[in-house]
């Protein structure tokens, strides 16, 4: 009896316990420069280095930054300083800022982060690669630089001599070292989607390590991820600086400098030119998919977050063109070394990470040191966007249900069960045919269509719904500084006209995906990739149907509540006279809308 009364009250001492389990501070960063760090190893990414250089030399050389600054200017700059001042005003993840600003465009906030999820489950498929090709990189003779390996076909030449340039330039149907490493040892490539195969147990493991690093780099939150940007975020560009210096003490590198920069200004009638600039500025500015959001709220509210978009994005658009730099010398020194134009050496995304540079680096004296060093490069640019985006969606997720996540060891296990969640969906493409379900992904469910789609509904709803005129005081609240008034005029009609306007033009000059040109996926792989994307594009009207079917109220009462941000959301934390002071004129708590 006496042991039962016992028992009782630990039951209830517990139950009490329970209801008293503190809630976790949210955090912010630790100094400045962590956020800093963060957004900078966030942006700057794999795209700077290999898909930037290409489309440059591709669309006009130098004319092609025309059209790139343009985007630069109407889109990319204000887009970037609306989501993180988004973020540093509410104190809120990238779906749960949107109920404090404008419910109805909540779906916004859930679009972008199951984009973010199908990036999160192919960008660390890239890093995988590089891991693997880094662990080669130390053998005695680097594997891709000669065709006398199992894996290698009577078609491969060799491009360690130069005797093997005259073979090279009159036989159509041979393959060089380099691509028959990658795609017969590395990927081990089938015929089709049809035909899966197995996995590719070395690639599986470097997929394990990596989701193991990025699952300690975050597992903490901000506390985590703040230090350790200091590595990732900079390391890359002592790498980048070294190979930079390199290759332009390569011969042949002057030639491929002037290939990358020579205007080409006929190329700018080409709309396709200006859809690719967009898509890149849209892709590299990381806008859209709330990564902004979130890394800008962890910021005190007080933070200058004006200067801050400013100086990074400079930073994003200047490392682009220095990595071209980097880049076209080494592929300007190959093609002096095979005798060939430059144009037929040029790739871009994987063909220039896996291929093309690993070829160059194979021609130069210590081959071994510069393969390092270019695949140390990849791995932490990509590492740190990985990362950031696995904290966007993990903070996205706590942050609509605070109390429940932010308990003891909850993140943590959280977080592990997203990694399992993206590690089993993704096996398929580490496997014989899963280079082409990676492609499907990265089309499709990852295509600059879907984050213009959202970018266009993002500006309306912040710009015209909760109303720009509120933003530019925002931002003087927090930051005490007056932001250009030209940032009103894109969040009004630049940004969204610009966004809707590149929208319509990749549905019109919509070309199905076909891998290495030459093969055409069955219909239902089609269709499956149309269902990718179309997933995140109709949560935006499926969202914001389903509360206005949903609320309570004539359909004119749901619009207008729905449409009205919190109370406390309205303005500022100011109180309504120090605005008055500030900015000199009368204000309203709410738009007039209707």
């Amino acid at each position: 009896m006496v042991q039962t009364e016992h028992l009782d009250m630990l039951d209830k001492k517990c139950a009490e316990k329970d209801k008293h389990v503190e809630v976790e501070e949210r955090g912010h960063w630790g100094k400045k420069v962590e956020f800093l760090l963060a957004v900078a190893g966030n942006v700057v990414g794999l795209g700077n280095v290999w898909r930037f250089p290409y489309l440059c030399y591709k669309n006009g050389g130098g004319a092609f930054l025309v059209p790139y600054l343009l985007f630069v200017v109407t889109c990319g700059v204000p887009l970037f300083l609306l989501e993180t001042t988004m973020g540093q005003y509410t104190q809120e993840g990238g779906i749960t800022c949107w109920r404090k600003l404008c419910p109805l465009a909540e779906g916004i906030g859930y679009g972008g982060q199951l984009i973010l999820l199908y990036s999160c489950m192919t960008y660390i498929i890239i890093l995988s690669w590089a891991l693997l090709f880094l662990v080669f990189s130390f053998s005695s003779q680097l594997p891709w630089a000669s065709c006398n390996n199992y894996w290698n076909t009577d078609a491969c030449v060799d491009f360690s001599t130069r005797n093997n340039t005259f073979e090279w330039t009159n036989q159509t149907n041979t393959t060089s070292a380099a691509t028959e490493f990658w795609e017969r040892r590395v990927l081990a490539i089938s015929g089709g989607i049809e035909e899966i195969g197995s996995i590719r147990w070395e690639v599986l493991v470097c997929l394990i390590v990596m989701w193991i690093t990025c699952y300690f780099c975050i597992w903490k939150g901000v506390k985590s991820t703040g230090k350790v940007v200091y590595f990732t975020a900079t390391f890359p560009y002592a790498m980048l600086l070294i190979l930079l210096i390199r290759g332009l003490s390569l011969p042949g590198a002057l030639q491929g400098v002037l290939f990358y920069l020579l205007p080409e200004p006929s190329r700018l009638t080409d709309p396709q030119v200006w859809m690719e600039a967009g898509a890149q500025i849209f892709f590299s500015y990381s806008v859209g998919v709330g990564s902004l959001t979130v890394l800008g709220s962890y910021n005190p509210y007080k933070n200058n977050c004006y200067k801050d978009c400013l100086w990074l994005c400079l930073l994003n658009s200047v490392t682009s063109v220095v990595a071209g730099f980097a880049v076209f010398s080494v592929l300007g020194f190959m093609a002096h070394e095979q005798g060939v134009p430059i144009s037929e050496v040029a790739e871009s995304g994987p063909g220039l990470g896996f291929i093309a540079y690993p070829q160059a680096v194979a021609m130069m004296p210590l081959p071994q040191l510069w393969s390092v060093c270019f695949f140390v490069m990849l791995i932490l640019l990509g590492l740190d966007t990985q990362f950031v985006s696995m904290e966007v969606v993990m903070t996205s997720i706590i942050d609509m249900f605070p109390t429940v996540m932010r308990r003891a060891g909850r993140r943590e296990l959280f977080l592990l069960f997203f990694c399992l969640i993206c590690f089993f969906s993704q096996l398929v493409m580490i496997t014989e045919g899963g280079m082409y379900v990676f492609q499907i992904f990265d089309y499709y469910a990852c295509n600059g269509a879907c984050i213009l789609f959202l970018c266009v509904f993002e500006t309306l709803a912040l710009g015209w719904i909760f109303g720009a005129e509120q933003i530019y005081r925002i931002i003087k609240d927090m930051t005490g500084v007056h932001a250009n008034p030209f940032f009103k005029v894109c969040w009004l009609y630049l940004t969204p006209l610009v966004s809707l306007g590149s929208f319509i033009a990749s549905l019109v000059w919509y070309q199905p995906l076909t891998f290495n040109r030459w093969y055409v996926y069955p219909t239902w792989a089609y269709v499956f990739g149309w269902i990718t994307a179309l997933s995140s594009i109709l949560l935006v009207p499926g969202w914001a149907l389903y509360k206005l079917l949903t609320g309570t109220g004539n359909l004119y009462q749901r619009l207008l509540y729905l449409c009205r941000p919190l109370p406390d959301y309205s303005l500022s934390r100011k109180s309504e006279a120090e605005l008055q002071h500030i900015g000199g004129e009368g204000t309203v708590l709410l738009p007039e809308i209707f």
